[in-house]
C-alpha cells in the first residue's frame, strides 16, 4: 500500500473521534498491539536523541519482492509515544529510502497530533522523523 494511502487510513479512523481523550485512547491502543521490540535491539544506539521518553528504533534495509526496503521496528516505555511512533512506522516501514525521503507525512497535522502533544512530544516526535529519515537517507547511499 502506498504511503498517501495509509495515511488516509489512518486520517479516517480518527475522523471518527471528536473528543481528544478519545483519540489519545486510540494512540494507546495501537501501541499496545504494536509487536515488542527484540530485547536485542533496545540498545543505546537505537535509542533517539530529543525524546522526553525513550523510544527505541530498528532499521533493517531488506529485500521485498526484488526491491530494497526499509524496514523499522520501534518501541516506547510511554505509552502515548509508543503509539505516535506506531502510526509512523505504519505509514513509513516497507517502502523505498527515496519514498520515505520524499512522503508528506501530512496526517500528523490532519488528525490534528500535532496541536493536542506537548512541547515536549512534539519534539519528541520531529525527533522520531528525523532519525526515521536519517536511516532512510543512509540506506539510500548504499
Amino acid at each position: 500500500m502506498a504511503i498517501n494511502e495509509i495515511q488516509d487510513e489512518i486520517i479516517e479512523e480518527f475522523s471518527g473521534l471528536d473528543d481528544w481523550m478519545d483519540k489519545y485512547q486510540l494512540l494507546i491502543d495501537l501501541g499496545n498491539e504494536q509487536d515488542p521490540l527484540d530485547e536485542q535491539y533496545k540498545t543505546e544506539s537505537n535509542l533517539i536523541d530529543g525524546c522526553q521518553s525513550r523510544v527505541w528504533l530498528q532499521a533493517d534495509l531488506i529485500e521485498v519482492n526484488s526491491e530494497k526496503v526499509v524496514h523499522f521496528q520501534t518501541e516506547s516505555d510511554a505509552l502515548i509515544v509508543k503509539g505516535i511512533v506506531s502510526l509512523l512506522i505504519r505509514v513509513l516501514s516497507d517502502h523505498t529510502p527515496k519514498e520515505i525521503l520524499d512522503a508528506d507525512l501530512y496526517f500528523i497535522d490532519e488528525i490534528g497530533l500535532k496541536e493536542h502533544l506537548s512541547p515536549t512530544r512534539s519534539n519528541g516526535l520531529l525527533a522520531m522523523i528525523k532519525q526515521i529519515r536519517s536511516y532512510a537517507l543512509a540506506f539510500s547511499m548504499k
